[in-house]
């Protein structure tokens, strides 16, 4: 039986962010990519965070809880970001988070692996963590990385 290491199931093409990105536009990349999550890298795709759809969403709801004390009936989530909206409070909110750098709320505390990992041990890891992608490292240097969704398919994709 042949063992699987991180290199034979990972993904080499990764959208990365910069920490001088807004909230604004790691979202659009999400939604343009279809992930929910990216590795933040500086110029010299040396990694220095994370970003989550849940690192976004705590940000939103930090923000909705506080206007939420001032407006009981304001919801942030009941209307899209770019809409024009009448209530001044909920516009200064919704820029706010817009213009939020990814650096101020990225995950900072990475799990991170290399190409020669074994699968079994990265999976292991990600259901004790409770994470969903693991940036994959060679020298230091962000190489691809790996995700559950990665991993389901490596098993189905041998036993055609």
């Amino acid at each position: 039986m042949v063992k699987l290491h991180v290199r034979d199931v990972m993904t080499t093409q990764v959208v990365t962010l910069k920490g001088t990105d807004t909230i604004k536009q790691a979202t659009v990349q999400f939604a343009l990519h279809n992930i929910s999550g990216a590795p933040v890298v500086d110029e010299d795709k040396h990694l220095i965070g994370i970003l989550s759809e849940t690192d976004i969403l705590e940000l939103v709801m930090k923000y909705q809880n506080q206007l939420h004390i001032e407006h009981p009936s304001l919801y942030m989530l009941e209307s899209p970001m770019d809409d024009a909206i009448g209530d001044e409070d909920l516009k200064k909110a919704n820029d706010a988070i817009s213009k939020t750098l990814v650096k101020d709320i990225m995950t900072r505390m990475i799990l991170t692996t290399t190409p020669d990992a074994m699968i079994a041990d990265i999976t292991k890891e990600m259901i004790r963590l409770n994470i969903n992608r693991v940036p994959v490292l060679e020298k230091g240097v962000l190489v691809g990385i790996i995700s559950r969704g990665d991993i389901i398919f490596s098993i189905y994709k041998k036993k055609r």
